[in-house]
């Protein structure tokens, strides 16, 4: 599986990607997980199975959604909690369940 986190600038994420990266190895599962800012987001859309928004953009929810359709990816906003806290465990388990319900 394919999962981009997006933020303002892909920076913020990068803490969380890793715990997701973490929480998926522990898991024995490959997936490519990164975090990017959000124009490069848009230009990886086909490339992705699921798109990720960091709390602090979250108004980005709905442009992202109008754009990740063309491609059928499923979009959200990461919890605050779990984003604050980096529970990689609890991202990756959305992701997860984004794709299964797409």
């Amino acid at each position: 599986m394919n999962i981009l986190l997006c933020c303002a600038a892909g920076m913020s994420t990068s803490m969380v990607v890793k715990k997701m990266q973490e929480a998926a190895q522990k898991q024995g599962k490959d997936y490519s997980i990164k975090a990017v800012d959000v124009e490069t987001a848009k230009n990886e859309l086909s490339n992705v199975d699921v798109l990720l928004i960091g709390p602090q953009v979250k108004y980005l929810l709905t442009p992202m959604q109008e754009a990740a359709s063309v491609h059928h990816v499923p979009v959200a906003v990461i919890n605050m909690v779990d984003y604050g806290m980096c529970n990689g465990e609890a991202v990756l388990k959305h992701a997860e369940e984004l794709c299964q319900n797409n």
